[in-house]
């Protein structure tokens, strides 16, 4: 039986919390389909900083560099700053990212049944795919800024032929994988940008259409980020797999989790040719930390998106099969609707949510 070494970094917060909960579910699908996942804990994130100074040890970097799978919890509190006021989440969640290479930010955007969304009108769906840039962009200049005696603050945003060819190519084939938008099954992969202003953005859109080319089968379709915000309120169902840039990326995909329950529903992975890290796409919200109160179906589904990618990569069906377990039972416990947190409506606990995924999962025939 093939074996999984997955480096776990609970975090911060009410990482640990989540993480409890997505190791349950991870467990309980070890024992129906046949494979093992062997966990190594460590103890990275802005609690140790605080302790210690150290965010993240070369050791236990070297140790996820080394893994076949990172799954992590949520990273930083407010208060733990470096002195020129950066959170220190940075130092694991970038160190990691650009270390590895985790050039694509994958996060799926799906309403489940059962959870309701603040938009009116969702009777034509919501399922299509964020694919963030995650090594480029505006964040690669995150510690080569300049600040001038207070004054004058810079930095620089950085694409490259490589970086943007890809996360190009990334998106298209996800899309080719995928089932296409919900209103017609059409597989388009659409490329969100400042064209119009920036030349940095019009780079990007045309090595977007320089790879689009190499995709006859997928079509192209493009959206300025401004308007992006827009359509993802009004149209959502118009979406398969959107591709953009570090921080445009980033935000649209924090408003396209308000669309679907919240933060708590939004998985994320962070994918590169040999390393793969998966994670809820929330913080580590302090404020309800401790209190077996936080949604963990996020950090589930991210567990499941590890099984997937885990599979995909060592060619092992069995995984496969378990990360499509783990997404039906968390569909059964949604449609059920008397399991669930209160950032979607219920009263039940963490821990609650936990047990209910891993039974439902269990009881799949």
């Amino acid at each position: 039986m093939k074996h999984y070494h997955i480096a776990v970094l609970p975090g911060d917060g009410i990482g640990p919390e989540v993480t409890a909960e997505a190791v349950k579910v991870l467990d309980a699908a070890q024992k129906k389909y046949g494979f093992t996942l062997n966990y190594e804990s460590l103890d990275a994130g802005a609690e140790r900083f605080q302790r210690t100074g150290v965010t993240m040890p070369d050791s236990q970097y070297e140790i996820c560099k080394q893994a076949d799978a990172i799954l992590m919890g949520a990273i930083g509190l407010p208060e733990a700053r470096h002195p020129d006021g950066r959170e220190v989440n940075g130092d694991v969640i970038f160190r990691l990212r650009f270390g590895l290479d985790l050039y694509a930010g994958v996060r799926p955007v799906t309403l489940y049944e059962g959870v309701t969304s603040p938009l009116r009108d969702v009777s034509k769906g919501i399922d299509y795919v964020i694919v963030r840039e995650n090594v480029e962009g505006l964040y690669a200049s995150r510690t080569g800024g300049c600040n001038v005696r207070g004054e004058v603050a810079t930095d620089t945003i950085i694409m490259t032929r490589t970086g943007v060819s890809k996360i190009t190519r990334f998106a298209f084939e996800l899309a080719k994988k995928r089932s296409g938008r919900p209103t017609d099954g059409k597989s388009i992969v659409t490329c969100v940008d400042k064209a119009n202003v920036l030349s940095s953005y019009a780079f990007f859109r045309s090595v977007y259409d320089e790879i689009a080319e190499q995709y006859p089968g997928v079509a192209k379709d493009y959206a300025y980020v401004d308007a992006m915000t827009l359509y993802q309120v009004l149209s959502p169902h118009h979406y398969d797999v959107v591709v953009a840039e570090n921080m445009f990326a980033d935000i649209i995909s924090d408003l396209s989790s308000a669309t679907i329950g919240g933060l708590g529903m939004a998985p994320s992975g962070d994918i590169g040719d040999e390393h793969a890290l998966f994670q809820p796409s929330h913080g580590s919200a302090p404020t309800i930390a401790g209190r077996n109160l936080a949604n963990p179906i996020a950090t589930i589904l991210s567990g499941s998106m590890m099984l997937e990618w885990l599979s995909d990569r060592h060619q092992d069906d069995r995984l496969k099969e378990a990360a499509q377990g783990i997404d039906q039972a968390v569909r059964a416990v949604l449609r059920q609707q008397h399991i669930r947190t209160a950032d979607i409506g219920g009263t039940s606990s963490t821990s609650q949510v936990g047990d209910a995924v891993a039974a439902a999962l269990q009881s799949e025939v």
